[in-house]
């Protein structure tokens, strides 16, 4: 039996309640996105894992949508799977699975009969896209390479610079994604007030100026008098990209009752700057 968390559908934020209520001692896994890639909310997965471990269950993490926008630690997280896509975090197009050994040793992988039992080829399908493997190593780099960069204010305004060679990597991408964080929130705040100022326009998730640390810069919406394509070809015509449906959160657009039309994605990331944010809210406000 597979069972589903309600959310609340004035914030678009997961019901943790009513997720602990599913979990007893009949749970074998729990399944959670550290972050919704359509109302941009971030999961307390740590708190969710503790919760499945309390009735042994195995806690398996979503982090697609969360690994351009913040560090992840799995030992922290406590998780036993993580799972995520390289090229949400700039690099090809590869998946990225993380589990622990002793489970990845133990369960059984479905695969060709004579391709090898032992980790970690029992869990990879075939001969493996080497090129994409080291693309997905070097766009870590990269993210480490803006810790090296950027100062305590935003990301390509550093002062006080450290050379490159200061930081080990891990302490690289620490300090990246504090400053992709102080800059991507700024100019999520401006994105907010500017879409809260225009009419017809509905917000579906967290707005609350003072709960941005529960969200990232990701926010879908609704247009009174356009459907979200209509928003989206709309944009589109203007040079602005931006992305309409469900985006595969379709338990969620279900839940709203915004099927089939769905919501208006608008994202933004480390690289986006003050002035797109502007041009994107003149072009909406123009509708």
């Amino acid at each position: 039996e597979v069972r589903f968390a309600e959310i609340h559908r004035e914030d678009c934020t997961l019901d943790v309640d009513h997720l602990r209520s599913l979990l007893n001692e009949r749970t074998r896994l729990v399944a959670v996105g550290a972050a919704s890639n359509s109302s941009g909310s971030i999961n307390p997965i740590r708190e969710i894992a503790s919760w499945a471990h309390a009735v042994g269950a195995w806690m398996f993490v979503d982090a697609v949508h969360y690994a351009p926008h913040a560090l992840i630690d799995v030992a922290e997280i406590g998780c036993d799977f993580l799972a995520c896509s390289a090229y949400k975090f700039f690099g090809p197009h590869v998946g990225v699975m993380w589990g622990r050994r002793e489970l990845l040793e133990s369960l059984p992988a479905y695969k060709l009969r004579p391709a090898p039992n032992e980790l970690p080829g029992r869990w990879m399908t075939g001969t493996q896209s080497h090129e994409t493997i080291a693309g997905a190593a070097e766009a870590v780099n990269y993210l480490a390479d803006i810790g090296r960069l950027a100062g305590s204010e935003a990301v390509g305004r550093p002062s006080g610079l450290a050379s490159p060679e200061s930081l080990d990597r891990r302490a690289a991408l620490e300090r990246a994604f504090v400053a992709i964080g102080q800059y991507e929130q700024q100019l999520f705040r401006e994105l907010l007030a500017g879409l809260q100022a225009i009419d017809g326009v509905t917000i579906h998730g967290i707005t609350d100026p003072d709960r941005l640390d529960e969200r990232l810069p990701t926010v879908s919406i609704t247009h009174s008098r356009l459907t979200s394509a209509e928003l989206a070809t709309w944009l589109a015509d203007r040079g602005i990209f931006a992305w309409h449906g469900n985006y595969y959160a379709l338990q969620l657009t279900e839940a709203l009752d915004l099927e089939p039309q769905g919501m208006l994605r608008l994202g933004l990331v480390h690289y986006n700057t003050a002035a797109e944010v502007a041009r994107t809210i003149e072009a909406l406000a123009e509708v």
